[in-house]
């Protein structure tokens, strides 16, 4: 299961340079806009201690981290729900993703070509926004027309639906960000249907050192609880191919805030990790909040799903500390669950099915 994260932002901000940092693979990051068309798309490990502490304890042959694939997306004009730009393919990529980072301009760099009068990121954000809700607004308004018969009709579905799209629709239209409003959970379900764009989660990644980024742009992310990171990408990508020791040398930061980006990603779709470790492999494993252990055994093979009979678990740390299953079971540690166990994030499982 690999999460597909979209990096998004107006020209110039330094998405492709970010994307390049995280994946180590050479794209075309020249200073003018547009220079990003098709989206370079690159998939990444998500860092985890526990694969590599596991895999040590077990012996294991390889590690498998669980992923998250990453896609560069050509920069955004005001305008592009319109077709500005390369508005309409551009909005086209964000459809396909799960979630968004967006990456806003927060460094002073007369050489880099801003696209607009100065540097703003509140503004710039907005003009994201607007652009992701006209675009929504449009696809919802053409659903509004097309349940209209069935609703004249007094079908009961197409009733509930144009509740639901109704008051999408003004919301929108007030300039509001559709994941920022309460939903229950069956109009959740109408709604994911129609791959609206401001119903993906969303992480701001503020590009620019702290020193660059102004108090009172900080406080209004604070207030309004926008998730964030400021993260300075250039330096990043200086010191990404180089070891801590190398960084120091250089007077680099010794630890990259861009593996914060991407466990910040991971976190952001409300998933966990549960593990499975013996002598072939070490192995993360992603699943939604509130997933069963039948529903855990389906990501490992779809036959554990329906086959499921019970499930071995224990904590990773508690695993670690015993020094190994054998002495973990000794302790009593090692847990036999049912079907309806809630698997927590750090589980190391064995599935016993009759597939």
């Amino acid at each position: 299961m690999s999460l597909r994260v979209g990096i998004v932002g107006l020209p110039n901000v330094g998405k492709s340079t970010l994307f390049q940092a995280i994946t180590r693979k050479q794209v075309d990051h020249s200073n003018y806009p547009f220079c990003t068309i098709d989206p370079n798309i690159g998939v990444v490990a998500v860092p985890d201690e526990r694969v590599d502490k596991l895999a040590e304890l077990t012996k294991s042959a390889k590690k498998i981290y669980a992923t998250v694939e990453f896609v560069d997306i050509a920069g955004l004009v005001k305008g592009a729900s319109k077709g500005e730009g390369l508005g309409n393919k551009f909005l086209t990529n964000i459809r396909e993703v799960d979630s968004i980072v967006y990456v806003l301009r927060g460094f002073k760099n007369d050489k880099i070509i801003n696209t607009q009068q100065n540097i703003d990121i509140i503004r710039d954000k907005e003009i994201l926004d607007t652009e992701l809700a006209l675009k929504d607004l449009e696809t919802v308004e053409k659903r509004r027309q097309a349940l209209d018969r069935d609703v004249k009709a007094g079908k009961k579905e197409a009733i509930k639906e144009m509740g639901v799209v109704k008051k999408a629709y003004d919301f929108l239209e007030k300039g509001g960000i559709l994941s920022e409003q309460n939903w229950e959970e069956d109009e959740k379900k109408i709604l994911q249907n129609y791959q609206l764009l401001t119903m993906k989660p969303r992480l701001f990644l503020l590009n620019g050192s702290e020193t660059e980024i102004d108090s009172e742009t900080m406080e209004t992310f604070k207030k309004n609880n926008w998730s964030y990171l400021i993260i300075d990408i250039l330096t990043e990508f200086d010191a990404a191919d180089l070891k801590p020791e190398e960084r120091k040398d250089f007077d680099l930061p010794t630890d990259l805030k861009i593996n914060d980006l991407v466990k910040e990603s991971y976190k952001l779709l409300d998933l966990i990790t549960f593990l499975t470790t013996g002598p072939d492999e070490t192995r993360a494993w992603t699943l939604k909040k509130g997933g069963t252990a039948p529903q855990a055994g389906g990501v490992i093979h779809s036959d554990f799903e329906t086959h499921f009979i019970k499930a071995d678990v224990i904590n990773w740390l508690d695993l670690l500390n015993m020094g190994g299953f054998g002495e973990a079971l000794k302790k009593g540690l090692i847990r036999t669950e049912g079907k309806d166990y809630i698997i927590q994030d750090g589980d190391v499982i064995e599935i016993k099915s009759n597939a």
